[in-house]
């Protein structure tokens, strides 16, 4: 086994990290408060390449396999505290550009990747509706065949990227008697009659990154528009999955890094008592722990990353990786606080912003009790 990264991804790391550092973190307490989505960060990450790591060059797109992609997406949650800003990256790399390369025919990649690539257009898939969340397939919305294409109606929820959206990857039935197996992948581009962008939410979390509710009334959308073919939405949404609940928390892995430095700079500064904090041995401890979950959470990450770049489906690595790392980072969160005080319950500390934006990975791409219900029937229960 080889842990270690080769010259070039460490290279790709630390320029990564630099521009992260030097380039995204303008007025973040500001944007937070006013849930303000950064154009200029969006941007900037596509000129660097971010958003094209897992597109293949011939579309514009850095051609990166998945590990990579990991070890990139690490490095720009370290240098990067817009935790929005990344999850909305996050989101449309793994609910559009995946979905486009993987099922997508030649006309379809050529319209959208490129323009996906560059940051120019915006994409999200609409799966979640207010009646089905963990039951993902449960679905209302319904497509109705016409003699030249379809009729989309239903309402979708907890969208990610949808007041920005160009172009959404909506999962409809087409035969409800058949179930998931009923489930299409539609393309529907921003401004199609019948697709109107409804609700806006307001999150306690993740608050740079923009989310609503879209609506579809009589959406017609010609046949061309399915993604793949009739009935392969519930494929098409299980293998982007796949690749999100590997990539989505590998930030994850950069913010816990980037807690555990400043908890241990401000644990060795700080003086109570007439010595550093970090001497007593309940905040040596907590340091020592956040260490031990940021390395476990690695493994077992990378791991995941490993078996997919080898052409397997780690579905059962998928589902741990996306667990632990979920909940261990919420505790390095809840760690890096305690060690503050009060002023790490503070805004200009910025790390209870980093709390708050930790919690929904326990919910998002499956919650950690679906996770569990994976694992778990991988023991016939």
């Amino acid at each position: 086994m080889d842990f270690a990264w080769s010259d070039d991804e460490l290279t790709l790391q630390k320029s990564i990290i630099q521009f992260a550092r030097e380039e995204l973190n303008q007025d973040l307490i500001a944007r937070d408060l006013k849930q303000e989505f950064s154009w200029d960060g969006w941007k900037r990450c596509a000129a660097f390449g971010i958003q094209g790591l897992p597109v293949a060059q011939e579309y514009g797109g850095g051609g990166a396999d998945i590990l990579t992609t990991v070890c990139a997406l690490e490095a720009l949650g370290f240098g990067c505290r817009d935790n929005g800003l990344i999850f909305s990256i996050n989101a449309h790399m793994w609910s559009s550009e995946i979905p486009f390369q993987s099922f997508g025919n030649a006309q379809q990649k050529q319209r959208y990747l490129p323009k996906l690539v560059s940051g120019e257009f915006v994409g999200v898939h609409a799966m979640t509706e207010p009646s089905s969340g963990s039951d993902a397939f449960a679905l209302r919305s319904r497509a109705e065949r016409k003699s030249d294409g379809y009729v989309i109606n239903g309402t979708k929820t907890f969208i990610t990227n949808a007041p920005i959206a160009d172009v959404v990857i909506v999962f409809a039935t087409v035969d409800p008697a058949k179930g998931p197996a009923g489930i299409t992948a539609f393309i529907v581009d921003k401004g199609t009659p019948g697709f109107t962008i409804s609700k806006k939410l307001d999150k306690m979390g993740l608050r740079t990154s923009p989310m609503a509710e879209l609506v579809f009334e009589d959406c017609e959308v010609p046949a061309e528009n399915v993604l793949g073919r009739e009935g392969l939405g519930q494929a098409i949404f299980t293998a982007s999955m796949e690749w999100e609940r590997i990539c989505i928390l590998a930030s994850h892995l950069g913010m816990m890094r980037r807690l555990l430095e400043t908890s241990l700079q401000y644990a060795t500064d700080r003086q109570q008592f007439g010595q550093p904090i970090g001497q007593f041995p309940a905040i040596a401890s907590k340091i020592a722990e956040m260490d031990i979950r940021l390395e476990t959470a690695r493994l077992i990450l990378y791991k995941a990353g490993w078996l997919k770049k080898q052409g397997k489906h780690p579905l059962r690595e998928a589902a741990i990786a996306k667990t632990y790392v979920s909940e261990a980072c919420i505790q390095s969160c809840l760690d890096a606080i305690q060690i503050h005080g009060g002023y790490g319950y503070m805004t200009d500390y910025q790390i209870e912003r980093e709390l708050r934006d930790s919690i929904a990975s326990k919910i998002y791409s499956g919650t950690s009790e679906i996770q569990k219900m994976i694992l778990a029937g991988f023991h016939g229960l």
